[in-house]
């Protein structure tokens, strides 16, 4: 992911992407092929090909673009084996963690990988990811899409499930991110693995209110400090262009009635923005705190 080749090579996970609701992630191969509803695509044209470019399928119907692999379409795109992080939550996490090249953190269930990628490009190239996950399977698949996409020196994968077995890492990160049930029964071992003359943050991730007040009590009890709460709402507004008749005419004319018809971008008028009537509701709540440096004279 982090090798920027000029051309498509044989092994590359490619975004075959059409429009922003049609778009695939095909690792490619030598004899494969790709379809879709505009018909075939063969593999062995799209290597060496550059990336962005534009091909024709066999048939002639259709084409699509052979797209980079970046977090952000990984994980519009990825393989779901459990609830996913998106970019609006991802965000909002890095940056209240302070998460930054050369950070070391844990990140505790790797899940279907979705998180992973985004903190793996922000630590590089000397950072490191210790991420923690209590399902063998998830363990062995994350392993092996992080091979492919080249980030298996920044993040290493360990089965084990923390809230029994804690993380068995000590003086080790700045930084930690908890997905899980219980949160409250790993805080211990997480405080354990800060580095004890840095400043340390913690963000938990919890779907129900009393998971948070839990997980806020125990981090009041273990001598965590900032805690707050957070939760991240997307708000996307529709524009659209409306016809405005003169001022004069609007004057002397009788009030119009109904919607205001929509106009082809060729056409005069003002475009409008408002909120959209439906938009994506809660998430999870982000609860976050800070360990500051224990012991230091």
């Amino acid at each position: 992911m982090f090798e920027h080749t000029q051309v498509i090579q044989e092994g590359d996970t490619v975004i075959c992407y059409v429009n922003p609701m049609n778009m695939k992630a095909v690792q490619i191969k030598k004899g494969d092929k790709f379809s879709n509803q505009y018909g075939q695509f063969d593999h062995e044209t799209m290597i060496g090909k550059t990336w962005g470019s534009k091909i024709t399928s066999v048939n002639k119907r259709g084409f699509m673009y052979l797209l980079r692999l970046t977090p952000e379409l990984w994980t519009l795109n990825l393989p779901h084996r459990t609830q996913i992080l998106y970019n609006p939550d991802i965000s909002a996490i890095l940056s209240n963690l302070d998460v930054q090249p050369g950070t070391k953190m844990i990140e505790s269930g790797t899940g279907s990988g979705s998180f992973s990628h985004s903190i793996a490009r922000i630590v590089a190239p000397d950072g490191h990811l210790y991420s923690f996950e209590y399902h063998k399977a998830r363990v062995e698949l994350a392993t092996q899409e992080f091979k492919e996409h080249g980030l298996e020196q920044f993040i290493t994968v360990k089965h084990r499930d923390v809230c029994e077995q804690g993380f068995d890492l000590k003086n080790t990160v700045t930084a930690v991110f908890l997905d899980l049930p219980k949160p409250w029964d790993a805080l211990a071992s997480a405080k354990e693995a800060f580095i004890p003359d840095r400043v340390g943050k913690i963000c938990c991730f919890s779907p129900a209110i009393e998971q948070v007040q839990e997980t806020c009590k125990k981090l009041h009890e273990l001598g965590f400090e900032d805690i707050r709460m957070i939760e991240v709402l997307s708000r996307p507004y529709d524009v659209r262009k409306i016809a405005v008749p003169p001022v004069p005419d609007t004057i002397v004319a009788k009030p119009q009635t109904g919607k205001k018809r929509r106009l082809d971008d060729d056409e005069q008028g003002i475009l409008t923005a408002k909120p959209v009537k439906e938009v994506k509701g809660h998430t999870s709540f982000l609860t976050f705190a800070t360990l500051f440096p224990q012991n230091v004279e």
